[in-house]
């Protein structure tokens, strides 16, 4: 089946889970990253449990913390 990770389409196996996603993807510190599935969010606890389909679109999202504004 084909989906689209971070605006590329890619070919992945029927019924991968977005925790499968994760590792084939090779995201390092995956429990940092926020994942979207067609604009909605995955909650960390449903990434193992959350099927792909056929068509869907992924998105990794990496928060980057700040620092202080130096004057």
């Amino acid at each position: 089946m084909f989906i689209t990770v971070t605006g590329e389409k890619k070919e992945v196996k029927d019924g991968i889970t977005i925790g499968e996603l994760l590792a084939q993807e090779k995201v390092q510190t995956p429990e940092y990253v926020t994942v979207s599935v067609n604009d909605e969010f995955v909650e960390g606890e449903g990434r193992d449990a959350t099927v792909l389909k056929d068509g869907d679109s992924v998105e990794f999202l990496y928060f980057m913390g700040g620092g202080a504004a130096w004057l």
